[in-house]
């Protein structure tokens, strides 16, 4: 199975002394979002987890241990580092800081483990499509070498941005190929892997390569392993990423981040990291005499001898 640390919420950046808790003790536990009393059980060993996935906008937290994880398990790490400051992402560290704390993790785990998220693309006043391809090329120098690829994607239009992100420019008819030409010819001026993310779109005309941000192909290169052929049937309408198992928690991300989807608004995240104990293996809160515990299904999606025969 392919476990996500997580696309949920932002665990590397705010729930770091779990995190660790929960590889030392060997499991984790999953509540379901959808179903609140069903809560899965998870072990966290090499044998059971064939790769794991990081998603964070700052491993500074754990950047002196990942090692402990990164020796013992098959990974690949998403930092997501973009061109806006506090008056969009208020939780995240600036661009420079970002910038080399991911330097530092490409030493650690190798630079062909880390990819480099420039998403969501969004327009405000502020935030203009000059000022983007100003942003993007000054990251893509410093970057190149030290990733795998960079993948980035345009903002998703979600009603709660009227309140939330009112600033919020709509992309206009032409902006989004445009912007997918501009940053096309920077990433290629420094050979950097650019690819979309969520979007059946085809820029391939600017050397931009069609694919999903999870695949079993970027894993498996990444890892030197080899996987069966199997489908990818993503998360959402245009996501073509495998199947993988997440360990996070709706409205629960401090990062606060304005376009956020996983958040409902600003104050739920923060009423929930009240319930939070670093001890409990369920990331928010405890299991409940009501919940509904079952043990997950880690079935491997690594290729066997006899597969191949």
């Amino acid at each position: 199975m392919i476990l996500n640390i997580s696309g949920r919420t932002d665990i590397v950046n705010h729930y770091p002394d779990w995190l660790f808790r929960r590889f030392e003790e060997g499991y984790v536990l999953s509540r379901n979002s959808l179903f609140p009393n069903s809560v899965t059980r998870y072990e966290l060993t090499p044998d059971k987890i064939d790769c794991l996935i990081f998603g964070s906008k700052n491993y500074t937290p754990v950047i002196d241990r990942i090692s402990e994880i990164a020796a013992r398990f098959n990974t690949y790490f998403y930092y997501t580092i973009t061109a806006y400051g506090k008056d969009i992402e208020p939780g995240v560290p600036d661009i420079d800081a970002s910038i080399n704390t991911l330097l530092k993790l490409s030493e650690i785990v190798g630079f062909q483990r880390i990819a480099w998220r420039y998403d969501p693309v969004l327009l405000t006043k502020d935030y203009t499509v000059k000022r983007h391809f100003e942003t993007f090329e000054y990251m893509a120098r410093r970057l190149a070498g030290h990733i795998d690829r960079c993948i980035f994607s345009f903002v998703e239009m979600y009603k709660k941005h009227e309140t939330n992100l009112p600033e919020l420019i709509p992309l206009k008819i032409g902006e989004p190929d445009e912007i997918a030409r501009g940053l096309g010819k920077i990433s290629g001026k420094y050979g950097v892997t650019l690819q979309t993310c969520g979007s059946d779109e085809n820029y391939a005309r600017y050397g931009i390569i069609t694919s999903s941000c999870v695949t079993l192909d970027i894993l498996g290169r990444s890892n030197c392993l080899q996987f069966r052929n199997l489908k990818h049937r993503g998360f959402r309408k245009g996501c073509h990423c495998i199947e993988s198992r997440d360990i996070g928690a709706l409205n629960s991300c401090l990062n606060g981040c304005k376009y956020c989807y996983a958040n409902k608004n600003a104050q739920l995240p923060r009423e929930n990291y009240k319930l939070h104990d670093k001890d409990s293996p369920l990331l928010i809160g405890h299991l409940k005499p009501t919940d509904r515990l079952q043990q997950g299904a880690q079935r491997t999606f690594l290729m066997h001898e006899k597969d191949s025969i």
